[in-house]
């Protein structure tokens, strides 16, 4: 990194890069100097400031172009994090009298104006909602930077930008989080209590800004420290942009056709963060309301613009300008994006390494703020959507494996009195199982020796479940030693068609099917059990002969019980195995799919994560098969242009060289030297075999990503018809549970509760735990939903989690899956977990 970044990222900073100094404005003026000797050697690399402008203006009226021309990119191709940050920094050019303030003004104007226009019923195309409140929240978040200064120079025109913002949330549909909140209750209380939407909350916090005189205190304002020698600069004009037209939708669009619309616009414009409130308000300091999204925006900046600098990150983090403590807001805004659906904006690894470097580098405060979090959020584990749930175990096991698995385990060791599907219970029971994959069992039952109790939750103990070990005292059969036969063929190095042959000569037609495939899949299980690469290396080399037997879909699920059989013990080899399977094409996606729906399945559904493993992982291979080809496509089409070019060029340069006439033993001969016309012919033609060769790829391509398609239309239309079948058994008739809220009740509803007790927060003299508890309607150490309940629950849960995570996909299946599944004898919970995944109203039939 050059010097003045470092000076320029580190000022306010006590760092040895300004010596013993900590005076900003002294910061400051050592990054001009430097920035002002470096200026000839990078100038297409400097954002300047405006101290700058008092030298050299010319370079900053090319900084001020730049920026327009970047900013004009941006909107061109929707890049929401460079609009902006280009709109922050005009902003600050603005305040450091760079750019006129009327300027900036203009800018607001067109953003506001294309908003109004995209929401207008018959201009514009409401699908695209999401566009329209991009912009606004673009400008109103620019205002706690220099609402002060605006309002100064340019009272008038900025007054005129606020009422048009007014204006425009009198217009636009109220946005709801249906589908994306944080707590399955969320979703149907949303309408029932009128909360505001986050961009009606950032205007409400920007008019209580503006009442407050725009003052503030989150928000440095270097720039008044050389206010008297920034007035001497020119302030630039900034050139005119133009917002990308929607195209508008006519009034008779369908609800399907609206739907895919309103997601495409929700993927280009996603709301940067959705407010995960999990610490009672005392918990924070007393904040202006401005002061949240300000340090919001911090923090979310720092974790996008230091994304793989994790150190960095975490340092930054740590170090905002602000006045005040705000570890609680930090802790809350990092899990809010850790957790945020339909996913983080970074990988959630990402997430987990700077929590771990923000406990190092504040180990006095941090950690117990992290603790206070997950206390919070396991509290309130039964309503947190089922994808957050995984999330959250997934980063719990991972974060305690970085501390030596340490945890006050006996907190939470009253789990093992609640009934086996509880979600706290299971939560528990998951984060172990999670944890011995990361270290291995005897060592996270010794992080557990606080509640010895709870070791009934850890995964059973064990390797493998072979049907033909030889060890002990087992009876031996013919199968043990037609396994053994196998195993010494394979030892032996024998190649996979001398096996298929003697599997169709001595096994099959003595055994039969059966009695093969469990043979034969057992015993090369057995061989690759040993590590990751040994299995590799047995579905690589015989593979064949699994598929050879496994030739239907029929065969396959057999063949995947067997897997599901051989490590019942461990669920993270089992995952592993299925998984490379379905890689070699020795399973389909459609038979992990029945596996997944086979009876002793779904009755793990609610208590277990392994199944949904299976299944997430079945369905994520197929989708990234799609993506990868239609990346590869798209670069062949680049590499067609590319290849058509240099076919055009190389038949031009032979054309010319034809059309010539050269003089051979003094009479008039049409063409070029022979030599170099044959080098031009083989040039042309050479040109011409590689832009087909690369045209068939394409057309290769093309064919594969058509039948990925329908491999992934039958995927899903056969994912929901199970899930559809199992439900509608299950679920109670609609006139009882057409809520989520009446499902929960139905098991309450029928105990004889004493409502004076379950109100009262009583707490157990022997061991000073809490006895009553909030999630699910617990009352004392019971858990109050009924195991069909949460079964029903549970997979409500997946089916809006999966609908969700695939919602791009799933719209271009809409129609046939709304005419073969989604019928009108469908159960309104079925259809209402489908429609909410997709963000689409539940009226919208």
């Amino acid at each position: 990194m050059s010097s003045w970044r470092n000076l320029l990222l580190r000022i306010g900073d006590k760092s040895p890069e300004y010596g013993t100094s900590s005076d900003v404005k002294d910061h400051i003026e050592t990054c001009f100097g430097v920035l002002r000797r470096e200026l000839e050697h990078s100038e297409n690399e400097i954002l300047t400031i405006g101290l700058m402008n008092l030298e050299n203006e010319d370079f900053v009226r090319k900084v001020v172009e730049s920026t327009q021309t970047n900013l004009q990119d941006g909107l061109d191709t929707g890049n929401c994090n460079r609009i902006r940050t280009l709109m922050r920094f005009l902003t600050v050019l603005m305040c450091s009298k760079v750019l006129q303030p009327s300027s900036l003004v203009v800018v607001f104007e067109t953003l506001l104006s294309s908003a109004a226009t995209i929401v207008d019923e018959e201009k514009g195309n409401p699908s695209w909602q999401a566009c329209a409140d991009f912009y606004i929240t673009c400008i109103l978040s620019c205002l706690p930077w220099g609402g002060a200064e605006l309002v100064e120079q340019v009272p008038e025109e900025i007054e005129r930008v606020m009422v048009g913002v007014e204006a425009y949330l009198s217009i636009r549909r109220h946005a709801f989080d249906t589908g994306l909140s944080f707590f399955e209750d969320d979703d149907e209380t949303e309408n029932e209590l009128g909360e505001k939407d986050f961009l009606e909350d950032l205007w409400s916090r920007v008019q209580d800004l503006s009442n407050n005189g725009w003052k503030l205190e989150s928000v440095p304002r270097h720039h008044l420290l050389f206010e008297a020698q920034l007035v001497a600069g020119k302030s630039h004009e900034f050139g005119p942009i133009s917002c990308p037209l929607q195209l508008h939708s006519p009034s008779t669009l369908s609800g399907i056709n609206s739907g895919k619309q309103k997601h495409e616009a929700e993927l280009k414009y996603p709301q940067r963060i959705r407010r995960l409130n999990i610490f009672p308000a005392s918990k924070t300091e007393d904040l202006q309301p401005i002061d949240r999204f300000v340090v919001e925006e911090y923090l979310l900046d720092v974790l996008f613009f230091f994304n793989g600098s994790r150190k960095e990150c975490a340092s930054f983090m740590v170090g905002l300008p602000v006045p005040f403590r705000y570890e609680y807001l930090m802790a809350e805004t990092i899990f809010s994006q850790l957790l945020m659906l339909p996913q983080p904006p970074f990988k959630p690894i990402y997430y987990t390494l700077v929590i771990i470097d923000l406990c190092k580098a504040l180990p006095g405060a941090f950690p117990a703020v992290v603790a206070g979090a997950v206390r919070a959020l396991f509290e309130k584990i039964a309503d947190l959507d089922m994808e957050c749930q995984t999330r959250l175990i997934l980063w719990f096991s991972h974060h305690l494996s970085n501390f030596q698995f340490i945890w006050p385990w006996e907190e939470w060791a009253y789990v093992l009195d609640l009934p086996k599907w509880a979600p706290q219970r299971v939560f528990v029971q998951e984060v172990l199982e999670r944890e011995v994959r990361l270290s291995y069992w005897e060592k996270v039952k010794q992080s557990i020796e606080n509640a010895p109790g709870l070791e009934e939750l850890l995964p059973p103990k064990g390797g493998p479940n072979f049907k033909f070990s030889v060890d002990g005292d087992k009876e031996r059969t013919e199968q043990h030693a037609l396994s053994a036969d196998l195993c010494n063929m394979v030892k032996g190095r024998a190649a996979a068609r001398e096996i298929i042959s003697w599997i169709e000569e001595s096994v099959l037609p003595l055994h039969g099917l059966e009695v093969t495939l469990k043979v034969v899949v057992q015993t090369l299980l057995d061989i690759g059990s040993k590590s990751f690469t040994h299995l590799i290396t047995v579905l690589e080399r015989y593979g064949q002969v699994i598929a050879k037997i496994c030739n239907d879909q029929d065969k396959q699920v057999m063949l995947i019980a067997e897997v599901g059989y051989y490590w019942k013990n461990n669920a993270q080899m089992a995952a592993i195995a299925i998984d490379r399977m379905m890689g070699y094409r020795l399973v389909s996606n459609l038979a992990i799919v029945r596996w997944v729906f086979s009876p002793e399945n779904i009755e793990q559904f609610h208590t277990s994560d392994h199944p949904w493993e299976v299944l997430r992982n079945a369905v994520s291979k197929t989708y990234n098969r799609i993506s990868d080809l239609r990346k590869e496509m798209s670069s062949l089409k680049k590499v067609i242009v590319s290849a058509e070019e240099a076919a055009a060029k190389a038949k031009d340069e032979l054309d010319s060289a034809e059309s010539k006439l050269t003089l051979v033993d003094g009479e008039p001969v049409l063409g070029e030297n022979p030599a170099r016309l044959n080098r031009l012919k083989l040039h042309a033609e050479k040109a011409k075999e590689e832009e087909l060769s690369v045209r068939e790829s394409l057309e290769a391509k093309e064919a594969l990503l058509a039948r990925a398609l329908d491999e992934n239309k039958a995927l899903f239309l056969s994912l929901y018809k199970n899930f559809s079948n199992v439900l509608m058994e299950r679920l109670p008739d609609h006139s009882r549970a057409g809520t989520l809220r009446e499902l929960k009740s139905i098991h309450a509803d029928s105990m004889a509760v004493d409502l004076e007790e379950s109100s009262a927060m009583e707490v157990d003299n022997e061991n000073g735990r809490q006895k009553s508890q909030s999630n699910g309607g617990r009352t004392s150490n019971a858990y109050n939903i009924g195991e069909k309940e949460q079964w029903c629950l549970s997979t409500l849960g997946y089916v809006k989690a999966f609908s969700r995570q695939y919602a791009s996909e799933i719209w271009l299946h809409m129609e046939i899956l709304e005419s073969e599944v989604l019928t009108e004898n469908t159960h309104p919970l079925f259809r209402k977990a489908v429609y909410c995944g997709l963000r689409r109203p539940n009226n919208q039939v």
